[in-house]
């Protein structure tokens, strides 16, 4: 993702224009009501698209950082698609920031999106129905990989992810945004894990942890 500096993520200025030619043209016709309704939604669009800059902390090279905004809502050991480790869940909402951050220093070695529904989180078919992006991200020697699963739930807008495959990106870059979604992290077994469930994390900001050694086969 191209370095953007403004205060609003370029997903949402089409929101925030839209919402303020209609204020103009409610406020022209003295739609008193219509005219509230979309100051209303100005407000909403430049928070939920606000796009703040992080502070890049200066963890060791084999750390990895939190990709998005969220709470750690799970995590279990997992034995799946050859990752023999951790799946951390990490719910995020409206109220959180939606960028989606790098995790570590890395080339992205795939990249695959699906399109969906947009279910509820509470409901048993989100995660096989809704919007899915998949990204795996692998550090300069190919030896460490991490899976970033990014499922939407009930949002207004799609996942966006402005990143290829074998792109190299830094820790904390810009790849993507995400309204209201659930991330899910697939770790190696040879991860020390930094957070808890109940953790709160930012993103480019909170350390999930460390790779220690070449992971086990």
């Amino acid at each position: 993702m191209k370095n953007n500096l403004l205060p609003i993520a370029k997903e949402g200025w089409n929101y925030v224009i839209g919402s303020v030619v209609a204020f103009l043209v409610f406020t022209l016709f003295n739609f008193d009501f219509l005219e509230f309704f979309s100051f209303l939604a100005i407000l909403f669009f430049l928070f939920v698209f606000r796009n703040p800059e992080r502070e890049h902390l200066l963890y060791q090279e084999e750390s990895v950082v939190a990709p998005v905004d969220g709470t750690v809502s799970s995590i279990e050991e997992i034995l799946e698609d050859g990752y023999l480790g951790y799946r951390v869940v990490v719910e995020g909402s409206h109220l959180n920031v939606g960028l989606l951050r790098a995790p570590f220093n890395a080339t992205i070695e795939d990249v695959t999106s699906k399109k969906g529904a947009r279910l509820s989180g509470l409901s048993p078919l989100s995660e096989a129905l809704n919007e899915q992006a998949e990204l795996i991200f692998s550090d300069k020697k190919s030896l460490n990989k991490l899976k970033i699963i990014h499922t939407l739930k009930q949002s207004f807008a799609p996942i966006n992810i402005d990143a290829i495959a074998n792109q190299t990106m830094m820790q904390g870059a810009r790849y993507g945004f995400m309204v209201n979604g659930t991330t899910t992290l697939c770790l190696p077994k040879n991860f020390r894990l930094n957070v808890s469930i109940g953790s709160e994390l930012i993103a480019s900001e909170t350390l999930i942890g460390y790779f220690t050694s070449e992971p086990k086969k």
